[in-house]
């Protein structure tokens, strides 16, 4: 159940991305968003390491820690709400991540077409986990 009663993009409560490590831009475990998060931070991923090497070479280093704003540094595998606009940026360049969409803020939507996070979604809607090869 959504903490907050946002909604993600299938319509539905939206639900916690990450509680380890602790993501969201307010660090609640939830991509939700407000007017202070510039880079809407809505996209709920299990990063990659295709996309966090891409991510670094385009200025966005998710690997190394920075404890000041309590960012644990981020491997392969983790879950992590990225910038909808970074994320859009590695799916045109073939390297985005997988998508969480039940974890995935609606206001995502303002940026990325749904189009593309159906297609990039870790578990398709309707499509049962056993079928899954990720496990997730």
């Amino acid at each position: 159940m959504s903490i907050h009663g946002s909604v993600n993009v299938l319509g539905t409560p939206l639900m916690a991305c990450s509680y380890d490590p602790v993501t969201g831009f307010f660090r609640d475990g939830c991509c939700e968003t407000g007017p202070q998060d510039v880079g809407s931070h809505t996209v709920c991923c299990k990063v990659s390491e295709a996309f966090l090497r891409y991510s670094k070479a385009v200025g966005n280093d998710l690997s190394t820690p920075v404890p000041q704003y309590r960012f644990p540094g981020l491997k392969p595998g983790d879950r992590w709400c990225v910038c909808a606009s970074r994320w859009l940026q590695a799916y045109d360049a073939g390297f985005a991540p997988p998508v969480v969409l039940e974890a995935t803020n609606q206001a995502a939507l303002r940026i990325v077409p749904l189009d593309a996070l159906l297609e990039m979604a870790v578990r398709r809607p309707g499509e049962t986990a056993d079928r899954q090869a990720d496990g997730d």
